[in-house]
């Protein structure tokens, strides 16, 4: 082949090449276009669904419609309701927009609500409790009561009876329905068998408003539980759990010992303390409330002998937590569970005039209890 065939050969290649990889290029820019067209109508689609569903469903429809919302309703099932009585457009949006913005406590009721609300004006009435039946009655649970002493209190202040509410506070079967629904709540770290009472400080204490004549044990049980799956949702106790390394369950047993060991509000932090001190070290607890828990009886004082008692809440005898919680704790004990006082203390007495003082050593200790408190009792 001469040098100049040779030159066109090359050229002419070259040439091919160029056309090929410009074919290439309109082709990669094509399906280029064509994917972020599709993307384009994804997102778009996707958008407008979305703003379709927080809008109104009628801005012109001021008519109200009655809405039943029952006790211990979620957002999931809020939702739906909603949605099927006509006054949302999406129970799901509703759902995953009561998430977004952290919005809970919602209270049940029924509602006089309209398709032209939007979807913050009804969180607003169902937070507020804007409905058209009033409150019949309150039970308030004071903070620090146990299961048994809860009983008592709703069988005293609305006639539910004792047996029948503790008799559904350990039903299985009835706790597994509400593990479905509080997943975050109900685990099975509950179901242990050195658990006394499944449902012990899962309670929390607050004033529940009713709004019929005669709730049921279920459903006193599950609006309580929702509260508690409400504090659980809380930013700081979330992220605070995270922080510790704690399930519900053991935040909700350390908050109970701290609220049976606190006699004002100042003290709850540094009480948090000593116990995290001692489980770093791998000292018993030692906490007189969970010997009286074992003894299943209210003592005015713990004696020597009571903490003998062979129970795996007796934590003279057992490191770690209890088993569970012993009662049911405030939020301010919840909050000192998750930030205990940086301290080096390691042991606390409480004296007759409801005094707490706390120490380093087991010798500091000791000379208060020897000040403050007789021999019969311990620290």
């Amino acid at each position: 082949m001469s040098e100049k065939n040779n030159k066109d050969y090359i050229q002419e290649k070259l040439k091919e090449k160029h056309f090929e990889a410009k074919i290439v290029r309109r082709i990669v820019f094509t399906v280029f276009v064509l994917l972020m067209l599709a993307l384009t109508g994804i997102i778009g689609g996707g958008y407008f669904y979305i703003k379709n569903a927080l809008q109104p469903v009628n801005e012109e429809d001021t008519k109200t419609e009655k809405v039943e919302i029952p006790i211990g309703s979620s957002p999931t099932s809020i939702g739906r309701i909603l949605e099927e009585n006509g006054i949302i457009n999406n129970g799901k949006v509703f759902r995953y927009y009561v998430k977004f913005k952290n919005e809970s406590g919602f209270m049940a009721g029924e509602y006089e609500l309209s398709p032209s609300m939007n979807l913050d004006e009804i969180i607003g009435f169902l937070k507020e409790g804007k409905v058209q039946q009033e409150v019949l009655f309150q039970i308030t649970i004071p903070e620090g009561r146990q299961l048994e002493q809860i009983a008592v209190i709703l069988e005293n202040r609305m006639g539910l009876s004792e047996k029948e509410f503790l008799e559904k506070a350990n039903d299985k079967d009835f706790l597994e329905k509400m593990r479905e629904k509080y997943p975050k709540v109900i685990t099975d770290e509950m179901f242990d068998e050195d658990v006394k009472y499944a449902l012990e400080g899962y309670l929390f204490p607050a004033t529940y408003p009713f709004y019929v004549e005669n709730p049921t044990a279920e459903e006193v049980i599950d609006i309580m539980l929702q509260k508690t799956d409400e504090i659980l949702q809380y930013d700081e106790v979330r992220i605070g759990m995270g922080n510790m390394d704690l399930t519900p369950h053991e935040l909700l047993t350390m908050a109970s010992l701290i609220e049976a060991e606190a006699t004002v509000q100042t003290d709850r932090d540094y009480i948090s303390s000593v116990f995290y001190n001692r489980l770093d070290v791998g000292m018993p607890l030692q906490t007189d409330p969970t010997v009286l828990y074992a003894l299943g009886e209210h003592k005015e004082r713990t004696l020597y002998e009571h903490l003998e008692v062979d129970s795996p809440y007796n934590t003279y005898k057992n490191q770690g937590l209890p088993p569970g919680p012993i009662a049911n704790a405030g939020l301010t004990s919840i909050q000192a569970a998750l930030k205990p006082a940086e301290t080096e203390y390691y042991y606390f007495l409480a004296t007759p005039d409801g005094e707490v003082l706390f120490n380093e050593t087991l010798e500091e200790h000791n000379i208060d209890k020897n000040e403050h408190i007789t021999s019969q009792d311990n620290g």
